[in-house]
């Protein structure tokens, strides 16, 4: 192919990329009874969240919210985690439902219903890092202990094996 041309089609493919992306932010899920349903069955188990959409629920005043269905259109396998915010995925290459925190400090995911369920990471701030914790032993946490983490040097992890569904607490450093 004449380089002119390769020119042409790399840009092409960048720009239907660069639609498809925004394209994704503003593409809501058609909500189902299956997804309300499982939406409500969280919100038995794990009390004080509230839905604020089709597809969402947030705690603690929007500082944690659960996304349970990826947008419509949306690339698989692409880390989506809205600027601002780090998120843990429940399923391997950022597969849905996905949690996002903005918080600095410790939490505790359970307190969300999000311990031991996170399998990817994406971290899409402008500084400091995140460590993701196992509780062990006693309720005091003196056993914790971190297992990995995210920051501006290492933004997306798809898979955290071996430490999949192993996350109980989160420690952001601002």
């Amino acid at each position: 192919m004449p380089p002119r041309t390769t020119t042409a089609v790399v840009a092409t493919l960048l720009a239907v990329a660069m639609v498809l992306a925004s394209a994704n932010s503003a593409m809501a899920v058609k909500p189902t009874k299956d997804l309300q349903a499982k939406i409500d069955a969280h919100l038995a188990r794990y009390p004080g969240g509230t839905q604020i959409s089709d597809t969402e629920v947030a705690y603690a005043g929007g500082t944690f919210v659960i996304t349970f269905a990826a947008p419509e259109v949306s690339v698989n396998g692409v880390a989506d985690c809205p600027s601002g915010w780090f998120c843990f995925y429940e399923h391997t290459n950022f597969g849905y439902p996905r949690g996002k925190l903005s918080s600095c400090g410790w939490q505790d995911l359970a307190w969300w219903g999000w311990h031991d369920r996170t399998e990817a990471v994406h971290f899409n701030q402008s500084g400091g890092s995140v460590v993701f914790i196992s509780h062990v032993g006693p309720p005091d946490h003196s056993y914790d202990y971190g297992l990995f983490s995210v920051s501006t040097g290492r933004r997306t992890i798809s898979d955290v094996y071996p430490y999949r569904n192993m996350a109980d607490h989160v420690y952001r450093y601002c």
